[in-house]
Protein backbone atom coordinates (compact mmCIF):
# COMPACT_ATOMS: atom_id res chain seq x y z
CA UNK A 1 0.00 0.00 0.00
CA UNK A 2 2.50 2.08 0.51
CA UNK A 3 4.27 1.66 -2.28
CA UNK A 4 1.12 2.31 -4.20
CA UNK A 5 0.38 5.62 -2.67
CA UNK A 6 4.09 7.09 -2.95
CA UNK A 7 3.37 5.80 -6.94
CA UNK A 8 0.49 8.13 -6.75
CA UNK A 9 2.11 10.95 -4.82
CA UNK A 10 4.99 11.03 -7.42
CA UNK A 11 2.16 11.80 -10.13
CA UNK A 12 0.59 14.71 -7.65
CA UNK A 13 0.84 17.30 -10.63
CA UNK A 14 -1.74 14.28 -12.17
CA UNK A 15 -4.05 14.29 -9.71
CA UNK A 16 -4.44 17.81 -9.02
CA UNK A 17 -5.27 18.17 -12.87
CA UNK A 18 -7.87 15.83 -12.65
CA UNK A 19 -9.59 17.68 -9.71
CA UNK A 20 -9.33 20.74 -11.22
CA UNK A 21 -11.19 19.37 -14.25
CA UNK A 22 -13.45 17.82 -11.89
CA UNK A 23 -14.06 21.23 -10.63
CA UNK A 24 -15.69 22.28 -13.88
CA UNK A 25 -17.78 19.03 -13.80
CA UNK A 26 -19.24 19.93 -10.48
CA UNK A 27 -20.35 23.74 -11.35
CA UNK A 28 -23.74 21.77 -13.21
CA UNK A 29 -24.37 20.21 -9.84
CA UNK A 30 -24.37 23.26 -8.62
CA UNK A 31 -26.17 25.38 -10.20
CA UNK A 32 -28.19 22.91 -12.01
CA UNK A 33 -31.35 22.47 -9.66
CA UNK A 34 -31.05 26.25 -8.48
CA UNK A 35 -31.29 27.42 -12.49
CA UNK A 36 -34.04 24.94 -13.21
CA UNK A 37 -36.21 26.60 -9.86
CA UNK A 38 -35.46 29.60 -10.95
CA UNK A 39 -36.75 29.18 -14.37
CA UNK A 40 -39.89 27.88 -13.16
CA UNK A 41 -40.49 30.96 -10.28
CA UNK A 42 -39.32 33.76 -11.82
CA UNK A 43 -40.21 32.31 -15.43
CA UNK A 44 -43.04 29.85 -16.84
CA UNK A 45 -44.67 30.47 -13.27
CA UNK A 46 -44.74 34.06 -13.18
CA UNK A 47 -45.73 34.37 -17.00
CA UNK A 48 -42.77 35.02 -18.67
CA UNK A 49 -41.66 31.89 -20.51
CA UNK A 50 -38.87 33.64 -22.65
CA UNK A 51 -36.73 34.50 -19.13
CA UNK A 52 -37.91 30.42 -17.61
CA UNK A 53 -36.13 29.02 -21.20
CA UNK A 54 -33.37 31.94 -21.02
CA UNK A 55 -32.54 30.34 -17.48
CA UNK A 56 -32.35 26.81 -19.32
CA UNK A 57 -30.41 28.12 -21.71
CA UNK A 58 -27.89 29.13 -19.10
CA UNK A 59 -28.15 25.71 -17.44
CA UNK A 60 -27.61 23.71 -20.94
CA UNK A 61 -24.84 25.81 -21.29
CA UNK A 62 -23.19 25.22 -17.75
CA UNK A 63 -23.84 20.96 -18.84
CA UNK A 64 -21.52 21.68 -21.95
CA UNK A 65 -18.51 23.21 -19.59
CA UNK A 66 -19.44 19.85 -16.92
CA UNK A 67 -19.57 17.66 -20.14
CA UNK A 68 -16.11 19.11 -21.33
CA UNK A 69 -14.62 18.84 -17.87
CA UNK A 70 -15.74 14.90 -17.51
CA UNK A 71 -13.97 14.51 -20.70
CA UNK A 72 -10.69 15.97 -19.80
CA UNK A 73 -11.00 13.55 -16.56
CA UNK A 74 -11.07 10.68 -18.80
CA UNK A 75 -8.51 11.85 -20.85
CA UNK A 76 -5.87 12.71 -18.03
CA UNK A 77 -6.66 9.57 -16.39
CA UNK A 78 -3.76 7.76 -18.31
CA UNK A 79 -1.01 10.22 -17.10
CA UNK A 80 -1.87 9.03 -13.58
CA UNK A 81 -2.86 5.24 -14.09
CA UNK A 82 -0.69 3.90 -16.46
CA UNK A 83 2.93 5.01 -14.70
CA UNK A 84 1.64 3.64 -11.43
CA UNK A 85 1.24 0.10 -13.60
CA UNK A 86 4.30 0.23 -14.79
CA UNK A 87 6.11 1.00 -11.23
CA UNK A 88 3.68 -2.21 -10.26
CA UNK A 89 4.62 -4.44 -12.79
CA UNK A 90 8.29 -3.89 -12.21
CA UNK A 91 8.31 -4.54 -9.09
CA UNK A 92 6.89 -7.36 -8.86
CA UNK A 93 8.80 -8.88 -12.18
CA UNK A 94 12.01 -7.67 -9.81
CA UNK A 95 10.87 -10.04 -7.35
CA UNK A 96 10.34 -13.08 -8.81
CA UNK A 97 13.39 -12.90 -10.52
CA UNK A 98 15.62 -12.41 -7.44
CA UNK A 99 13.44 -15.01 -5.64
CA UNK A 100 15.53 -18.55 -6.16
CA UNK A 101 12.93 -20.68 -5.41
CA UNK A 102 11.53 -19.86 -8.79
CA UNK A 103 14.74 -20.31 -10.76
CA UNK A 104 14.27 -24.17 -12.13
CA UNK A 105 10.38 -23.67 -12.93
CA UNK A 106 8.12 -20.93 -14.44
CA UNK A 107 6.12 -19.28 -11.41
CA UNK A 108 2.52 -19.69 -13.34
CA UNK A 109 1.14 -17.76 -9.70
CA UNK A 110 3.61 -14.80 -10.62
CA UNK A 111 1.78 -14.34 -14.07
CA UNK A 112 -1.40 -14.61 -13.00
CA UNK A 113 -0.60 -11.72 -10.53
CA UNK A 114 1.03 -9.65 -13.15
CA UNK A 115 -1.50 -10.22 -15.80
CA UNK A 116 -4.77 -10.32 -13.26
CA UNK A 117 -4.25 -8.90 -9.90
CA UNK A 118 -1.90 -5.69 -11.75
CA UNK A 119 -4.58 -5.15 -14.01
CA UNK A 120 -7.31 -5.10 -11.18
CA UNK A 121 -4.94 -2.64 -9.68
CA UNK A 122 -4.94 -0.33 -12.57
CA UNK A 123 -8.55 -0.15 -13.16
CA UNK A 124 -9.58 -0.23 -10.16
CA UNK A 125 -7.74 2.80 -9.41
CA UNK A 126 -8.82 4.71 -12.88
CA UNK A 127 -12.19 3.79 -10.87
CA UNK A 128 -11.49 5.38 -8.00
CA UNK A 129 -10.10 8.46 -9.18
CA UNK A 130 -13.56 8.82 -10.94
CA UNK A 131 -15.61 8.30 -8.56
CA UNK A 132 -13.72 10.01 -6.04
CA UNK A 133 -14.42 12.70 -8.25
CA UNK A 134 -17.82 12.30 -8.59
CA UNK A 135 -18.58 12.20 -4.51
CA UNK A 136 -15.89 14.52 -3.32
CA UNK A 137 -17.30 17.05 -6.16
CA UNK A 138 -20.63 16.17 -7.78
CA UNK A 139 -22.04 14.93 -4.62
CA UNK A 140 -20.79 17.83 -2.43
CA UNK A 141 -22.04 20.53 -5.13
CA UNK A 142 -25.51 19.02 -5.81
CA UNK A 143 -26.12 18.76 -1.09
CA UNK A 144 -24.93 22.37 -0.82
CA UNK A 145 -27.15 23.38 -3.81
CA UNK A 146 -29.90 22.10 -2.36
CA UNK A 147 -29.67 23.35 0.80
CA UNK A 148 -29.08 26.81 -0.26
CA UNK A 149 -33.02 26.14 -2.57
CA UNK A 150 -34.92 23.77 -0.48
CA UNK A 151 -33.56 23.91 2.95
CA UNK A 152 -36.71 22.59 4.50
CA UNK A 153 -36.84 19.01 2.01
CA UNK A 154 -32.87 18.45 3.27
CA UNK A 155 -33.73 16.11 6.46
CA UNK A 156 -35.94 14.13 3.78
CA UNK A 157 -32.64 13.78 2.00
CA UNK A 158 -29.92 12.63 4.39
CA UNK A 159 -31.61 10.50 6.64
CA UNK A 160 -32.39 7.54 4.09
CA UNK A 161 -28.85 7.94 2.48
CA UNK A 162 -27.18 8.25 6.05
CA UNK A 163 -29.32 4.85 6.77
CA UNK A 164 -28.65 2.86 3.26
CA UNK A 165 -24.95 4.01 3.84
CA UNK A 166 -25.15 2.75 7.14
CA UNK A 167 -26.15 -1.08 6.16
CA UNK A 168 -23.91 -0.96 3.33
CA UNK A 169 -20.90 -0.24 5.60
CA UNK A 170 -22.09 -3.14 7.57
CA UNK A 171 -21.98 -5.42 4.42
CA UNK A 172 -18.56 -3.98 3.55
CA UNK A 173 -16.19 -7.31 5.62
CA UNK A 174 -18.26 -9.91 4.59
CA UNK A 175 -17.65 -8.10 0.71
CA UNK A 176 -14.12 -7.97 1.11
CA UNK A 177 -14.08 -12.02 2.71
CA UNK A 178 -15.87 -13.55 -0.55
CA UNK A 179 -13.76 -10.82 -2.86
CA UNK A 180 -10.84 -11.91 -1.50
CA UNK A 181 -12.19 -15.92 -2.07
CA UNK A 182 -12.57 -15.06 -5.74
CA UNK A 183 -8.72 -13.63 -6.40
CA UNK A 184 -7.53 -16.36 -4.14
CA UNK A 185 -9.50 -19.36 -6.38
CA UNK A 186 -8.27 -17.27 -9.55
CA UNK A 187 -4.59 -18.25 -8.31
CA UNK A 188 -4.91 -21.99 -7.42
CA UNK A 189 -6.92 -22.16 -10.76
CA UNK A 190 -4.14 -20.73 -12.56
CA UNK A 191 -1.27 -22.81 -10.69
CA UNK A 192 -2.74 -26.03 -10.94
CA UNK A 193 -3.56 -25.31 -15.11
CA UNK A 194 0.50 -23.96 -15.39
CA UNK A 195 1.68 -26.98 -13.50
CA UNK A 196 -0.05 -29.52 -15.73
CA UNK A 197 0.72 -27.59 -19.26
CA UNK A 198 4.49 -27.15 -18.19
CA UNK A 199 4.45 -31.00 -17.16
CA UNK A 200 2.77 -32.22 -20.50
CA UNK A 201 4.72 -34.97 -21.08
CA UNK A 202 5.01 -35.96 -17.72
CA UNK A 203 1.11 -36.45 -17.33
CA UNK A 204 1.39 -38.45 -20.17
CA UNK A 205 4.44 -40.59 -19.39
CA UNK A 206 2.46 -41.89 -15.85
CA UNK A 207 -1.05 -41.54 -17.72
CA UNK A 208 -2.38 -39.34 -15.28
CA UNK A 209 -4.45 -36.95 -17.83
CA UNK A 210 -7.37 -38.37 -15.74
CA UNK A 211 -5.90 -37.30 -12.53
CA UNK A 212 -5.00 -33.68 -14.14
CA UNK A 213 -8.54 -33.04 -15.77
CA UNK A 214 -9.79 -33.71 -12.21
CA UNK A 215 -7.23 -31.34 -10.38
CA UNK A 216 -8.00 -28.89 -12.54
CA UNK A 217 -11.55 -29.24 -12.54
CA UNK A 218 -11.76 -29.13 -8.97
CA UNK A 219 -10.46 -25.78 -9.33
CA UNK A 220 -12.21 -24.22 -11.49
CA UNK A 221 -15.70 -25.55 -9.79
CA UNK A 222 -14.31 -23.91 -6.84
CA UNK A 223 -13.72 -20.59 -8.28
CA UNK A 224 -17.02 -20.77 -9.81
CA UNK A 225 -18.69 -21.03 -6.18
CA UNK A 226 -16.75 -18.00 -5.27
CA UNK A 227 -17.74 -16.13 -8.38
CA UNK A 228 -21.25 -16.91 -7.37
CA UNK A 229 -21.09 -15.99 -3.76
CA UNK A 230 -19.68 -12.81 -4.67
CA UNK A 231 -22.08 -12.05 -7.11
CA UNK A 232 -25.65 -12.83 -4.54
CA UNK A 233 -23.23 -10.53 -1.97
CA UNK A 234 -23.63 -7.86 -4.92
CA UNK A 235 -26.59 -8.46 -5.65
CA UNK A 236 -27.42 -7.63 -1.77
CA UNK A 237 -25.59 -4.52 -1.71
CA UNK A 238 -27.23 -3.20 -5.11
CA UNK A 239 -31.22 -3.55 -3.10
CA UNK A 240 -29.82 -1.96 -0.16
CA UNK A 241 -27.95 1.49 -2.11
CA UNK A 242 -31.19 1.46 -4.91
CA UNK A 243 -33.34 1.86 -1.85
CA UNK A 244 -31.48 4.35 -0.15
CA UNK A 245 -31.24 6.49 -3.50
CA UNK A 246 -35.04 5.93 -4.02
CA UNK A 247 -36.46 6.41 -0.91
CA UNK A 248 -35.10 10.65 -0.70
CA UNK A 249 -37.68 10.82 -3.83
CA UNK A 250 -40.56 8.66 -2.52
CA UNK A 251 -40.44 11.10 0.56
CA UNK A 252 -39.80 14.22 -1.35
CA UNK A 253 -43.18 13.46 -3.87
CA UNK A 254 -45.07 12.88 -0.26
CA UNK A 255 -44.00 16.13 1.59
CA UNK A 256 -43.32 18.51 -1.07
CA UNK A 257 -46.94 19.60 -1.78
CA UNK A 258 -48.09 19.97 1.82
CA UNK A 259 -44.97 22.31 1.90
CA UNK A 260 -45.51 23.92 -0.76
CA UNK A 261 -49.31 24.13 -0.36
CA UNK A 262 -48.09 26.25 2.90
CA UNK A 263 -46.11 28.72 1.27
CA UNK A 264 -42.73 26.97 2.96
CA UNK A 265 -41.65 25.87 -0.26
CA UNK A 266 -42.16 27.16 -3.74
CA UNK A 267 -43.10 24.98 -6.89
CA UNK A 268 -39.34 25.83 -8.31
CA UNK A 269 -37.81 25.11 -5.30
CA UNK A 270 -39.49 21.28 -5.12
CA UNK A 271 -38.31 20.83 -8.59
CA UNK A 272 -34.93 22.15 -7.67
CA UNK A 273 -35.07 19.32 -5.55
CA UNK A 274 -36.00 16.69 -7.65
CA UNK A 275 -33.32 17.73 -10.04
CA UNK A 276 -30.70 18.03 -7.33
CA UNK A 277 -31.76 14.13 -6.30
CA UNK A 278 -31.87 12.32 -9.89
CA UNK A 279 -29.46 14.25 -11.81
CA UNK A 280 -26.36 14.50 -9.22
CA UNK A 281 -27.30 13.22 -5.70
CA UNK A 282 -28.66 9.57 -6.61
CA UNK A 283 -25.80 8.91 -9.44
CA UNK A 284 -23.14 9.61 -7.28
CA UNK A 285 -24.55 7.41 -4.77
CA UNK A 286 -24.88 4.37 -6.85
CA UNK A 287 -21.43 4.93 -7.97
CA UNK A 288 -20.22 5.74 -4.91
CA UNK A 289 -21.80 2.10 -3.48
CA UNK A 290 -20.05 0.38 -7.09
CA UNK A 291 -16.85 1.79 -6.93
CA UNK A 292 -16.32 0.99 -2.71
CA UNK A 293 -18.12 -2.86 -3.25
CA UNK A 294 -16.66 -3.60 -6.24
CA UNK A 295 -13.08 -1.18 -7.88
CA UNK A 296 -12.02 -0.49 -3.76
CA UNK A 297 -12.65 -3.63 -3.01
CA UNK A 298 -10.97 -5.58 -5.57
CA UNK A 299 -8.55 -2.60 -5.36
CA UNK A 300 -7.37 -3.47 -1.33
CA UNK A 301 -7.51 -6.96 -2.13
CA UNK A 302 -5.32 -6.88 -5.13
CA UNK A 303 -2.84 -4.47 -3.43
CA UNK A 304 -3.11 -7.11 0.03
CA UNK A 305 -2.58 -10.44 -2.50
CA UNK A 306 0.48 -8.81 -4.00
CA UNK A 307 1.61 -7.76 -0.80
CA UNK A 308 1.48 -10.94 0.52
CA UNK A 309 2.66 -13.20 -2.64
CA UNK A 310 5.09 -10.95 -4.55
CA UNK A 311 8.39 -11.92 -3.77
CA UNK A 312 10.34 -8.66 -2.68
CA UNK A 313 13.56 -8.06 -4.71
CA UNK A 314 16.14 -8.17 -1.96
CA UNK A 315 18.77 -6.34 -1.81
CA UNK A 316 19.96 -2.49 -1.64
CA UNK A 317 21.14 -1.50 -5.20
CA UNK A 318 24.64 -1.54 -5.86
CA UNK A 319 26.89 1.48 -6.03
CA UNK A 320 30.77 0.12 -6.85
CA UNK A 321 32.33 0.99 -9.71
CA UNK A 322 34.92 -2.30 -11.09
CA UNK A 323 38.36 -1.10 -11.28
CA UNK A 324 38.72 -3.66 -14.81
CA UNK A 325 37.53 -6.51 -16.45
CA UNK A 326 38.78 -9.68 -13.85
CA UNK A 327 36.60 -12.22 -12.47
CA UNK A 328 37.90 -13.58 -9.07
CA UNK A 329 36.13 -16.26 -7.19
CA UNK A 330 37.27 -16.99 -3.72
CA UNK A 331 36.23 -20.22 -2.34
CA UNK A 332 32.57 -19.70 -3.60
CA UNK A 333 30.13 -21.77 -2.27
CA UNK A 334 26.52 -22.13 -3.10
CA UNK A 335 23.25 -24.38 -1.99
CA UNK A 336 19.63 -24.07 -3.35
CA UNK A 337 18.61 -23.85 0.25
CA UNK A 338 20.31 -24.53 4.03
CA UNK A 339 19.59 -28.06 4.41
CA UNK A 340 20.27 -29.02 0.61
CA UNK A 341 23.59 -29.98 -0.59
CA UNK A 342 25.64 -27.70 -2.12
CA UNK A 343 25.69 -27.26 -5.90
CA UNK A 344 29.26 -25.41 -5.68
CA UNK A 345 31.28 -26.02 -3.15
CA UNK A 346 34.41 -24.21 -2.10
CA UNK A 347 35.04 -22.95 -5.78
CA UNK A 348 38.34 -20.54 -6.19
CA UNK A 349 39.19 -19.17 -9.53
CA UNK A 350 40.50 -16.72 -11.47
CA UNK A 351 39.23 -14.98 -15.19
CA UNK A 352 41.14 -12.72 -17.17
CA UNK A 353 40.63 -11.29 -20.42
CA UNK A 354 41.50 -13.08 -23.16
CA UNK A 355 40.52 -16.78 -20.93
CA UNK A 356 37.72 -19.13 -22.50
CA UNK A 357 36.30 -21.34 -19.75
CA UNK A 358 34.48 -24.30 -20.36
CA UNK A 359 31.78 -25.41 -17.67
CA UNK A 360 30.99 -29.21 -18.11
CA UNK A 361 29.27 -31.78 -16.18
CA UNK A 362 26.21 -33.97 -16.56
CA UNK A 363 22.83 -32.22 -17.08
CA UNK A 364 21.38 -30.73 -13.95
CA UNK A 365 24.07 -30.79 -11.97
CA UNK A 366 24.23 -26.87 -11.22
CA UNK A 367 26.14 -25.78 -14.15
CA UNK A 368 23.56 -22.97 -14.88
CA UNK A 369 24.34 -21.88 -11.32
CA UNK A 370 28.19 -20.86 -12.07
CA UNK A 371 26.15 -18.35 -15.19
CA UNK A 372 24.07 -16.91 -12.30
CA UNK A 373 26.76 -15.82 -9.80
CA UNK A 374 29.31 -14.60 -12.19
CA UNK A 375 25.92 -12.12 -13.68
CA UNK A 376 25.75 -11.07 -9.66
CA UNK A 377 21.62 -12.88 -10.54
CA UNK A 378 22.35 -14.84 -7.46
CA UNK A 379 25.07 -14.25 -4.25
CA UNK A 380 26.83 -17.10 -2.96
CA UNK A 381 26.18 -18.62 0.19
CA UNK A 382 29.89 -18.06 1.38
CA UNK A 383 32.70 -17.11 -0.63
CA UNK A 384 33.21 -14.37 -2.79
CA UNK A 385 32.48 -13.57 -6.85
CA UNK A 386 34.80 -10.34 -7.20
CA UNK A 387 34.45 -8.41 -10.38
CA UNK A 388 37.16 -5.93 -10.75
CA UNK A 389 37.76 -6.37 -6.98
CA UNK A 390 33.98 -5.03 -6.07
CA UNK A 391 31.29 -7.72 -5.42
CA UNK A 392 29.36 -8.53 -8.22
CA UNK A 393 26.20 -8.17 -6.99
CA UNK A 394 27.28 -4.90 -5.89
CA UNK A 395 28.63 -3.30 -9.34
CA UNK A 396 26.00 -0.20 -10.37
CA UNK A 397 23.07 -2.53 -12.04
CA UNK A 398 24.27 -0.04 -16.02
CA UNK A 399 27.90 -0.94 -15.42
CA UNK A 400 27.29 -4.55 -14.50
CA UNK A 401 24.83 -4.77 -17.56
CA UNK A 402 26.79 -3.07 -19.57
CA UNK A 403 30.22 -5.73 -18.71
CA UNK A 404 28.63 -8.86 -18.63
CA UNK A 405 26.38 -10.38 -21.34
CA UNK A 406 24.59 -13.82 -20.17
CA UNK A 407 22.90 -15.81 -23.32
CA UNK A 408 20.85 -18.52 -22.01
CA UNK A 409 19.10 -21.40 -23.97
CA UNK A 410 16.28 -20.03 -24.49
CA UNK A 411 15.63 -17.60 -27.22
CA UNK A 412 14.39 -14.38 -26.70
CA UNK A 413 13.50 -12.45 -30.09
CA UNK A 414 10.76 -9.77 -30.15
CA UNK A 415 7.79 -8.55 -32.66
CA UNK A 416 10.19 -5.76 -34.95
CA UNK A 417 12.52 -5.84 -37.65
CA UNK A 418 16.15 -8.46 -37.56
CA UNK A 419 17.66 -4.70 -36.93
CA UNK A 420 15.69 -3.64 -33.71
CA UNK A 421 16.11 -6.94 -32.30
CA UNK A 422 19.96 -6.76 -33.21
CA UNK A 423 20.24 -3.72 -31.71
CA UNK A 424 18.44 -3.96 -28.83
CA UNK A 425 21.57 -4.34 -26.91
CA UNK A 426 23.57 -1.37 -28.74
CA UNK A 427 21.01 1.07 -29.25
CA UNK A 428 24.28 3.01 -31.19
CA UNK A 429 25.30 0.07 -33.30
CA UNK A 430 25.41 1.20 -36.95
CA UNK A 431 23.84 -0.94 -39.95
CA UNK A 432 27.70 -2.11 -40.46
CA UNK A 433 28.37 -3.30 -37.11
CA UNK A 434 25.39 -5.14 -37.27
CA UNK A 435 25.57 -7.17 -40.33
CA UNK A 436 29.48 -7.59 -39.54
CA UNK A 437 28.35 -8.85 -35.78
CA UNK A 438 25.83 -11.87 -38.15
CA UNK A 439 29.09 -12.49 -40.26
CA UNK A 440 31.36 -13.26 -37.49
CA UNK A 441 28.34 -15.83 -35.66
CA UNK A 442 28.23 -17.43 -39.46
CA UNK A 443 24.54 -15.64 -39.79
CA UNK A 444 24.98 -14.44 -43.24
CA UNK A 445 23.19 -16.64 -45.42
CA UNK A 446 20.22 -16.83 -42.63
CA UNK A 447 19.95 -12.99 -42.56
CA UNK A 448 19.82 -12.91 -46.61
CA UNK A 449 17.10 -15.69 -46.64
CA UNK A 450 15.04 -13.38 -44.46
CA UNK A 451 15.27 -9.86 -46.20
CA UNK A 452 18.36 -8.33 -44.66
CA UNK A 453 18.12 -6.10 -41.69
CA UNK A 454 14.77 -4.69 -42.43
CA UNK A 455 13.02 -8.03 -42.45
CA UNK A 456 10.66 -8.34 -39.73
CA UNK A 457 9.98 -11.07 -37.30
CA UNK A 458 7.39 -12.33 -35.36
CA UNK A 459 6.51 -12.89 -31.28
CA UNK A 460 9.32 -15.03 -30.60
CA UNK A 461 11.01 -15.48 -33.45
CA UNK A 462 8.40 -16.88 -35.25
CA UNK A 463 9.28 -18.72 -38.91
CA UNK A 464 12.59 -19.43 -37.61
CA UNK A 465 14.23 -22.24 -36.27
CA UNK A 466 15.59 -22.74 -32.93
CA UNK A 467 19.50 -22.95 -34.40
CA UNK A 468 18.28 -19.63 -36.01
CA UNK A 469 16.35 -17.94 -33.48
CA UNK A 470 19.68 -18.52 -31.31
CA UNK A 471 21.81 -17.26 -34.28
CA UNK A 472 20.62 -13.47 -34.10
CA UNK A 473 20.79 -14.01 -29.86
CA UNK A 474 24.47 -14.29 -30.44
CA UNK A 475 24.83 -11.73 -32.96
CA UNK A 476 23.05 -9.54 -30.83
CA UNK A 477 25.15 -9.92 -28.01
CA UNK A 478 28.83 -9.94 -29.97
CA UNK A 479 27.62 -6.18 -31.58
CA UNK A 480 27.65 -5.15 -27.87
CA UNK A 481 30.51 -3.79 -26.25
CA UNK A 482 30.46 -6.55 -22.97
CA UNK A 483 33.96 -7.77 -21.58
CA UNK A 484 32.47 -10.70 -20.28
CA UNK A 485 30.44 -13.31 -22.09
CA UNK A 486 28.90 -16.20 -20.90
CA UNK A 487 27.07 -18.78 -23.54
CA UNK A 488 24.39 -20.85 -21.14
CA UNK A 489 23.85 -24.17 -23.67
CA UNK A 490 23.38 -20.91 -25.80
CA UNK A 491 24.47 -23.03 -28.96
CA UNK A 492 22.39 -26.17 -28.14
CA UNK A 493 20.31 -26.00 -31.30
CA UNK A 494 23.31 -25.08 -33.93
CA UNK A 495 25.59 -28.22 -35.42
CA UNK A 496 28.90 -28.69 -34.04
CA UNK A 497 30.80 -26.75 -36.73
CA UNK A 498 28.40 -23.81 -36.81
CA UNK A 499 28.73 -23.82 -32.36
CA UNK A 500 32.56 -24.20 -33.15
CA UNK A 501 32.37 -20.85 -35.26
CA UNK A 502 30.82 -18.98 -32.45
CA UNK A 503 32.66 -20.25 -30.00
CA UNK A 504 35.71 -19.06 -31.74
CA UNK A 505 34.07 -15.66 -32.98
CA UNK A 506 33.89 -14.57 -29.17
CA UNK A 507 37.11 -15.90 -27.91
CA UNK A 508 38.50 -13.45 -30.28
CA UNK A 509 37.40 -10.82 -29.25
CA UNK A 510 40.06 -11.18 -26.08
CA UNK A 511 37.37 -10.62 -23.39
CA UNK A 512 36.52 -13.08 -20.97
CA UNK A 513 34.32 -15.88 -22.12
CA UNK A 514 32.61 -18.83 -20.21
CA UNK A 515 30.85 -21.41 -22.22
CA UNK A 516 28.22 -23.32 -20.14
CA UNK A 517 29.30 -26.67 -22.49
CA UNK A 518 26.38 -28.68 -24.11
CA UNK A 519 28.88 -30.49 -25.96
CA UNK A 520 32.20 -31.98 -25.32
CA UNK A 521 33.64 -30.44 -27.73
CA UNK A 522 33.58 -27.10 -26.26
CA UNK A 523 36.05 -27.94 -23.92
CA UNK A 524 38.53 -29.04 -26.32
CA UNK A 525 38.45 -25.23 -27.99
CA UNK A 526 38.91 -23.84 -24.08
CA UNK A 527 41.74 -23.09 -22.55
CA UNK A 528 40.58 -23.98 -18.90
CA UNK A 529 37.81 -26.54 -18.48
CA UNK A 530 35.41 -26.44 -14.90
CA UNK A 531 34.03 -29.84 -14.37
CA UNK A 532 31.30 -30.19 -12.02
CA UNK A 533 30.12 -33.55 -10.34
CA UNK A 534 28.10 -32.72 -7.46
CA UNK A 535 31.68 -32.16 -5.12
CA UNK A 536 34.28 -29.83 -5.25
CA UNK A 537 34.62 -28.51 -8.54
CA UNK A 538 37.93 -29.47 -10.85
CA UNK A 539 39.65 -26.79 -12.72
CA UNK A 540 42.32 -27.61 -15.18
CA UNK A 541 43.21 -27.79 -18.91
CA UNK A 542 42.19 -30.21 -21.11
CA UNK A 543 45.54 -32.38 -20.42
CA UNK A 544 45.48 -32.37 -17.28
CA UNK A 545 41.73 -33.19 -16.40
CA UNK A 546 42.07 -36.30 -18.68
CA UNK A 547 45.31 -37.21 -16.25
CA UNK A 548 43.39 -36.37 -12.82
CA UNK A 549 39.76 -36.57 -13.57
CA UNK A 550 37.94 -39.89 -13.60
CA UNK A 551 34.89 -38.15 -14.52
CA UNK A 552 36.45 -36.34 -17.61
CA UNK A 553 38.23 -39.21 -18.52
CA UNK A 554 35.31 -41.34 -19.04
CA UNK A 555 33.15 -38.61 -20.51
CA UNK A 556 35.98 -38.31 -22.83
CA UNK A 557 36.38 -41.87 -23.54
CA UNK A 558 33.07 -42.79 -24.40
CA UNK A 559 32.92 -39.74 -26.92
CA UNK A 560 33.61 -40.46 -30.00
CA UNK A 561 34.27 -37.15 -31.97
CA UNK A 562 34.20 -38.58 -35.30
CA UNK A 563 30.75 -40.64 -35.07
CA UNK A 564 29.30 -38.81 -31.84
CA UNK A 565 30.04 -34.97 -32.03
CA UNK A 566 26.49 -33.83 -31.79
CA UNK A 567 25.93 -36.18 -28.61
CA UNK A 568 24.80 -33.29 -25.68
CA UNK A 569 26.37 -34.11 -22.44
CA UNK A 570 24.80 -37.23 -20.29
CA UNK A 571 22.03 -36.35 -17.92
CA UNK A 572 22.95 -37.22 -14.29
Amino acid sequence: MRFYLSTLAGHRRGVLVLLGWSALEGVPAFFGGKLVGTAVDSGFAAGNPLAGVLWLLAFAALAVAGALGQRQVFARLGDVVEPMRDALVTRVVQGVLSDPTHRRTPDASAVAMITRHVEVVRDATAGVLVQARALLVTTLAALIGLATTAAALMWLVVLPIIAALVLFGLMLPSLAKRQRDVVMADERTAEASGAVLTGLRDVAACNAAAEAHEDIAAQVDRQARAAVTVAWANSLRATVIAIGGFAPIVLLVAFAPPLVASGELTKGAALAAVVYLTNSVNPALHGLARTTSTVVMRLMVALKRLQEAAPRATGEIGDETPSNSEFVLRDVTFGWSPDAEPVLRGLSLALRPGDHLAVVGPSGIGKSTMASLLTGLMPPDSGNVLFGGAPVDRVTPALRHHAIALIPQETYLFTGTVRENLALLAPRATDQDLIEAVDKVGATPLLDRIGGLDAALGHGGEGLSAGEAQLLALARVYVTSATVVILDEATSHLDPAAEARVERAFAQRQGVLVVIAHRLSSALRANRVLVMDGGKPLLGTHEHLMKTSALYGRLMLAWDPTHHEETPLPKR
